[in-house]
C-alpha cells in the first residue's frame, strides 16, 4: 500500500516506523529537513520537504497514485486543507486527518463529508487520551483498560501484588476460584520479558498481567490478581487544557473533582463552563496549594499540562505528599522509560493516537488496534469473513488454527455474546476476534491468516 504521511513529528514518525516495518511504500512530508533526515537514517522510506497542503508538494510525494493520505501535522487547518487538495486534485481514495481543536470536533458531522471537507476518518488525540484516562479512573488498580466490540469486551493490565488470591498459583486455578466467570490471560510481562501464558504458568509478584473478559466481569477478575482498590472518589487534575478540562467535565457528576490551572483567564472560563468541579488558580507544583487542597486525601492526581517535565515533577510531588495514585501525561518516550515507581501510570498520547490510526491503515476488516507496553506489543480486533473453503479460520476450532509465534486469541464476540477463547470454540463468519501480538512484526502473518481467498480447503 502506498501511504503519504504529512508531518514528521512524534506521531507521524512513529506511524512511519510501524508501517515501514510492515512492507508498505511510505512517503513522509514535512517542512523540516532535519526531522526527515533523522527518519531516513533508520527507516526505508521516501521523504519530501515542503508544505503539507501545497499541491506541488503532494504531487512530488506521489499523490496521483497514493492509496492513503494521513495528515498529522501540528496544524488542524493544514491537515484539513491537505485532505481537500488530495481529494480535489488527486482523487486520493482514503484521507485520514488529525483534528485537535474541540471547536472543529463539536461540528464534526456537519463539517467532514465528501460534499464539504472531504475527510474519511477524523482522529481526535485529545478525545482518545481523555477516554483512556477516564477508563483508568473507572477501574481502580488497572494499568491499562482497552475497549473492544463497542465496549462489550475489555483487555485490562494489572500489576500482580502480594496478597492476590491467584499470585503464586497456576493460571488454571482462576477457574476454580471463579467458576461462573470466564476470562483468559492473554500475556504476562515479567521484568520486561514477555511470557505467553499456559494453564500451568505461575503468576509472580510484580508481573504485569493482561487479561481479557466481558466488561461486567472485569472487577471480579482483577480481585484475583491483586487486592481490590476502593472506588475512587476524589480526583485532582493539573492542567486546564483540552484534555484536563474535558476530563473534569466528564467526571464532575460522579466524582469530587478539583482542577488546577496557571492561567487566570482560563480559570474564569472553566469556572463558568464546569458545574460541579472546583477550579483553582495556581500550579500543581506548589506544595502549599496541594497541602491546602488536601492532596493526602486525593485518590487520583492527574498531571495533564503540555509540559512533560512539569507533569513528572508535579506527579512526584503529589505522590510524596500523599496522593494515592498519579496518572501522568508524557509525550517524550525517553522520559516514559526513565520514570520510577513514584509515577503509577504514564500516558503516551502518541501510542494512543497510533493505535487509532492503525485501525484504519491495516489490511483486512479491523475494528480496533491498541498499542501496549509503549508499542512493544499490540492488541487488535479483526472480523472473520468467508467460509470453510475461502478462509483459514472460519469453521475451525481454535486449537486447529496455526497462529504465528507470539500471537494468541483472547476472545470472540458473536453478535452480543462474548466467548472467551478456549480450544473447543469454533470461529464463525462475522465473528469479532480479539488477538494479542507480543511481536508487532507478526501483524502481516495475522492479516494473511484472516484474508479471504480461494483454495483454502480443509
Amino acid at each position: 500500500m502506498k501511504i503519504i504521511i504529512l508531518g514528521a513529528g512524534q506521531v507521524g514518525g512513529t506511524l512511519a516506523e510501524h508501517l515501514a516495518n510492515e512492507q508498505n511504500d511510505i512517503i513522509v512530508v514535512d517542512t523540516d529537513a532535519d526531522k526527515l533526515r533523522a527518519l531516513t537514517d533508520h527507516l526505508d522510506i521516501g521523504t519530501v520537504v515542503g508544505g503539507a497542503s501545497h499541491p506541488d508538494t503532494l504531487y512530488q510525494a506521489g499523490a496521483e497514485d497514493a492509496d492513503m493520505l494521513v495528515a498529522v501535522t501540528n496544524s488542524d487547518e493544514i491537515n484539513m486543507m491537505a485532505c481537500q487538495v488530495a481529494h480535489t486534485l488527486f482523487k486520493t481514495p482514503t484521507k485520514i486527518c488529525r483534528v485537535r481543536s474541540p471547536n472543529y470536533l463539536t461540528h464534526q458531522k456537519q463539517l467532514f463529508s465528501r460534499d464539504h471537507i472531504p475527510v474519511d476518518v477524523i482522529i481526535g488525540p485529545e478525545q482518545l487520551v481523555t477516554q483512556n484516562i477516564q477508563r483508568l479512573i473507572e477501574n481502580p488498580g488497572a494499568l491499562q483498560v482497552l475497549d473492544f466490540a463497542k465496549g462489550r469486551v475489555q483487555l485490562v493490565a494489572v500489576k500482580a501484588y502480594h496478597g492476590g488470591p491467584i499470585v503464586g498459583h497456576e493460571l488454571k486455578e482462576i477457574r476454580r476460584h471463579m467458576p461462573k466467570v470466564d476470562t483468559r490471560v492473554a500475556a504476562i510481562f515479567r521484568q520486561d520479558r514477555a511470557i505467553i501464558p499456559e494453564g500451568d504458568t505461575v503468576v509472580e509478584i510484580d508481573d504485569d498481567v493482561f487479561f481479557i473478559a466481558a466488561k461486567e466481569n472485569i472487577k471480579a477478575v482483577m480481585s484475583e490478581l491483586r487486592k481490590v482498590d476502593k472506588p475512587y472518589k476524589r480526583v485532582m487534575i493539573a492542567g486546564g487544557g483540552n484534555i484536563g478540562s474535558t476530563l473534569a467535565q466528564n467526571l464532575e457528576s460522579k466524582y469530587q473533582v478539583k482542577l488546577i490551572e496557571k492561567s487566570y483567564a482560563l480559570c474564569r472560563t472553566l469556572s463558568e463552563r464546569l458545574k460541579h468541579c472546583i477550579v483553582l488558580h495556581g500550579s500543581g507544583s506548589e506544595p502549599q496549594l496541594l497541602a491546602s487542597e488536601n492532596i493526602e486525601a486525593t485518590d487520583v492526581f492527574c498531571a495533564l499540562t503540555n509540559s512533560d517535565e512539569a507533569n513528572i515533577m508535579m506527579s512526584m510531588l503529589a505522590k510524596r505528599m500523599g496522593a494515592k495514585k498519579v496518572i501522568t501525561l508524557i509525550t517524550n518516550a525517553a522520559y516514559a522509560e526513565l520514570v520510577g515507581d513514584e509515577i503509577d501510570i504514564a500516558i503516551s498520547p502518541q501510542q494512543i493516537t497510533i493505535g487509532s490510526l492503525l485501525t484504519h491503515v491495516r489490511k483486512g476488516d479491523i475494528s480496533n488496534v491498541h498499542s501496549l507496553r509503549r508499542g512493544a506489543a499490540e492488541a487488535i480486533e479483526v472480523t472473520a469473513h468467508g467460509d470453510t473453503r475461502s478462509s483459514k479460520v472460519v469453521g475451525r476450532r481454535l486449537d486447529d488454527i496455526t497462529l504465528p509465534k507470539g500471537v494468541t486469541i483472547g476472545a470472540i464476540v458473536r453478535d452480543k455474546k462474548v466467548l472467551i477463547a478456549h480450544r473447543h470454540v469454533v470461529v464463525e463468519t462475522d465473528d469479532h476476534v480479539i488477538i494479542f501480538l507480543l511481536d508487532r512484526k507478526q501483524i502481516g502473518a495475522v492479516e494473511k491468516l484472516f484474508a479471504v481467498g480461494f483454495g483454502f480447503f480443509s
